[in-house]
């Protein structure tokens, strides 16, 4: 029975090793130094709530599937239903193609063509490479159109250390601002984190919060991004993401499908641009014809000292 995903990619170098899925060029598990740092799902099995899947030509949602394009209202098919919004892109039921294959790495590509709301056509590729240092993905969105596209990107991955409960886990996000959110998950302003509970940049444990909220203001480290997880024994996994990837969203679900029923899940996923930037403009990358966009985010995983 083939899987759901499609073909299923192994990565590996020494005692770590990755999986990633022909379907959406996927993150499905990823363990670093012999501990799982995602939550690896089933095979046989359609990503839960979005696990590990590439978000383009935007992440998060489209405000009624509608923007404007030169005065033109373009109508997104709606692909959530429960908002009546259009949510995390068109690649997210896609076979991807292999474009390079070895044993620690892989580069999966697929096309996005004129349909409806978007009438642009791209080249997208996605790169997974392991190396002693952790994980590195990279994506390269090349316009193919005849007129600028707009384009913003995400991924979805949702992080464990090991066997440590995930409500036990300090996260910690380096922003300064959060975004306000109707009861349709779009964004109504843009905050100051300071004196809130949106305040993470001095940790706070994932089992006493409740997010569903993109950050933005991130602070530079070295000339990355850099938001994390640890355990209370010490042990760290940390997002990295270069300076195109100025957003952050955090989802804290309690019902995300375990091996044991249901239970405490937390995504920390990289974004270019926060929810509904074909209307607001925030963060959104109009790529000139023929014009390459490349941008990275990895996974870093420290052991207790």
């Amino acid at each position: 029975m083939r899987a759901p995903t499609g073909t299923q990619f192994s990565l590996s170098l020494g005692d770590s090793s990755a999986t990633i899925t022909e379907v959406a060029a996927g993150l499905r598990g990823l363990v670093l130094n012999g501990v799982e740092v995602v939550h690896e799902y089933p095979e046989h099995s359609l990503p839960p709530m979005g696990q590990g899947i590439v978000l383009v030509p935007w992440p998060n949602r489209i405000k009624n599937g509608t923007w404007t394009l030169d005065g033109v209202e373009q109508q997104l098919d709606i692909t959530e239903p429960s908002t009546g919004n259009a949510t995390h892109g068109l690649l997210r039921n896609t076979a991807y193609r292999v474009a390079e294959r070895g044993d620690s790495y892989v580069t999966l590509q697929a096309g996005v063509y004129p349909q409806h709301g978007y009438p642009f056509s791209l080249e997208t590729s996605v790169s997974y490479e392991l190396t002693d240092a952790g994980l590195t993905v990279t994506h390269a969105i090349t316009n193919e159109s005849d007129v600028p596209a707009p384009v913003a990107v995400g991924a979805h991955p949702y992080f464990v250390i090991g066997s440590v409960p995930t409500a036990d886990l300090t996260l910690t996000i380096s922003a300064e601002t959060v975004f306000e959110y109707n009861k349709k998950f779009i964004p109504t302003g843009e905050v100051s984190v300071d004196g809130t509970d949106f305040d993470l940049r001095g940790g706070c444990r994932v089992g006493d919060v409740s997010l569903n909220h993109a950050f933005g203001k991130l602070t530079e480290t070295g000339g990355q991004n850099i938001h994390s997880l640890s355990s209370p024994d010490g042990q760290r996994v940390e997002l990295w993401t270069d300076s195109n990837f100025g957003f952050v969203q955090a989802y804290t679900p309690r019902e995300f499908p375990l091996e044991t029923g249901t239970g405490q899940a937390i995504a920390l996923e990289p974004m270019t641009a926060p929810a509904n930037a074909f209307n607001t403009g925030q963060g959104l990358r109009w790529i000139e014809p023929g014009d390459t966009w490349m941008l990275s985010w990895g996974v870093r995983y420290r052991s207790a000292s």
